[in-house]
Parts: C-alpha cells; sequence; structure tokens
C-alpha cells in the first residue's frame, strides 16, 4: 500500500478552486448579465447611442465602460490569491480553508455582479442624459464611485476570508 502524501480533507480543495471560479464568474462573465461583461456592455451601448448626438463627448462618456471593467479585476485578484493557497501536498487543507476560499469567492464575484450591473444601467442612463444636459456629469460619476464601490468592499471581505484559510487547525 503506496502511503499518500495528501494531508487535510481530501474533499477540501473542491471548495477553494469552487471560490476562485465564483469570483471570476460572478464579477467578469457575459452570459446571464454577470459583473463587469454586463456593466461595460450596457454602458457601451449608451456611449454608441449618445455618439450620435453629441460626438465630442464620447472620450469623457467611456468612465462607465472603463469602471466595469476593473470589476472584473477584482475578481481575478482573488482568483489568484484563493489558487494560489490551495496546496494540499505542501500543508494540510481542510474543510475550513474550502469554505473560507469558497466564501471569499462568493463574497468579491456576488459584490462584482451587483456593482456590474449598477454601473451599466446608470452608465447607460448617465451618459444619455449627460449628451442633452452636461450639469448631470459630475452626478453620474458620483452614482458610479458608489457602485464601484460595493465591489471594492466585496473585494476586501474576499481578502479578509481568504486570509482565514489556513487558521482551522493550530500548527
Amino acid at each position: 500500500m503506496a502511503a499518500s502524501t495528501f494531508s487535510g480533507d481530501e474533499t477540501a480543495p473542491f471548495f477553494g478552486f469552487l471560490g476562485a471560479a465564483a469570483a471570476l464568474v460572478f464579477s467578469c462573465k457575459i452570459s446571464l448579465r454577470m459583473g463587469a461583461a454586463y456593466g461595460t456592455a450596457k454602458s457601451g451601448v449608451g456611449v454608441a447611442s449618445m455618439g450620435v448626438m453629441r460626438p465630442e463627448l464620447v472620450m469623457k462618456s467611456i468612465v462607465p465602460v472603463v469602471m466595469a471593467g476593473v470589476l472584473g479585476i477584482y475578481g481575478l485578484i482573488i482568483a489568484v490569491i484563493i489558487s494560489t493557497g490551495i496546496n494540499p501536498k505542501a500543508k494540510p487543507y481542510f474543510l475550513f480553508d474550502g469554505y473560507a476560499h469558497l466564501s471569499s469567492g462568493l463574497a468579491c464575484g456576488l459584490a462584482g455582479l451587483a456593482a456590474g450591473m449598477a454601473i451599466g444601467i446608470v452608465g447607460d442612463a448617465g451618459v444619455r442624459a449627460n449628451a442633452q444636459q452636461p450639469k448631470l456629469f459630475v452626478g453620474m460619476i458620483l452614482i458610479l464611485i458608489f457602485a464601484e464601490a460595493l465591489a471594492l468592499y466585496g473585494l476586501i471581505v474576499g481578502i479578509i476570508l481568504s486570509s482565514r484559510a489556513g487558521q482551522s487547525r493550530a500548527d
């Protein structure tokens, strides 16, 4: 009988990798209107529509598209943090660790999903309204900043949760 070099719970890495996938899928994916992709697409439609009326405002109105793209970076950061923390052959990886990584990915991913939808809706309506009334630009930017902050909160909570992995047992 060969000795196994695996230590910890054998199903635990499944939950950890699921957390990494959730961070990326919810914050980036385009199908089912998820996260950054939805925000980029919805805002981009608004920019294109507004560009017909006021082409000189296109570059100024690209802000929502950029802000939506940043949401995908948040998901990527958490996915990298989680995946580098999963190495059951180097140190024991228990269910607590897997659940910590899963919750980390879900926190960041779902916050990115909500922020992406908000940025898309606000960006679309905001750039169209800005074409008709330029005084609305500052208000649109403030709303976009608050929507982006929601995803940033998810990133911070995700980092805190993923740092809890490895603390389930005393070394």
